[in-house]
């Protein structure tokens, strides 16, 4: 009965102390930084409406990579605290199937904590094959306690070539072009 006891109080302990451990995952480890209160963010959000951020968009990709890839816009004016969506695009312009990994820097250096991505394809290794293109999204959010002083933000990408990855892919090619060889 007493470890039944310990164990209910041990699940009730947990249960409560689940909230806070989300917000510390979401905020350290993935640098998500979630709403405060209703109140708080109420207020943030009436702020937030007469200011805006111009977010400036930049792309190029390493001379190693044949690809062309480019911000679709080059600038979005920005309202801190919402969620926005810029589209990059991207074109394989080799004979072959080819891995890149986009890089990307936030400037001023002292914005980059402020600036936060939701979805990118900068968190994952993209594939394109020979003379594939894709329009390619990254959502972000800037930070309503961004400083005053920062009127535009330049987010930048650079492509790489990630040859581990292409190299893994030639034998999955060869291997693909014998099969469909009669």
């Amino acid at each position: 009965m007493v470890r039944l006891i310990g164990v209910a109080l041990g699940v009730f302990v947990l249960t409560f102390s689940l909230v806070p451990l989300y917000r510390i995952a979401c905020e350290k480890v993935f640098g998500v930084r979630l709403e405060r209160g209703a109140s708080q963010a109420g207020a943030q959000h009436v702020d937030s409406i007469k200011r805006t951020v111009r977010v400036e968009f930049d792309g190029g990709v390493n001379s190693k990579l044949p690809w062309a890839f480019h911000p679709e816009k080059l600038t979005m004016d920005v309202v801190p605290g919402e969620l926005n969506e810029a589209m990059y695009f991207a074109r394989n312009e080799s004979d072959r199937a080819l891995v890149g990994s986009a890089v990307p820097s936030v400037a001023p250096a002292r914005a980059s904590g402020y600036f936060n991505k939701t979805e990118c394809f900068c968190f994952t290794a993209q594939t394109l094959q020979a003379g594939e293109q894709r329009d390619m999204p990254v959502r972000f959010i800037v930070d309503p306690d961004l400083p005053a002083d920062v009127k535009t933000i330049t987010l930048s990408y650079t492509f790489y070539k990630n040859d581990a990855l292409t190299e893994q892919l030639a034998p999955a090619s060869a291997a693909t072009a014998a099969h469909a060889a009669p």
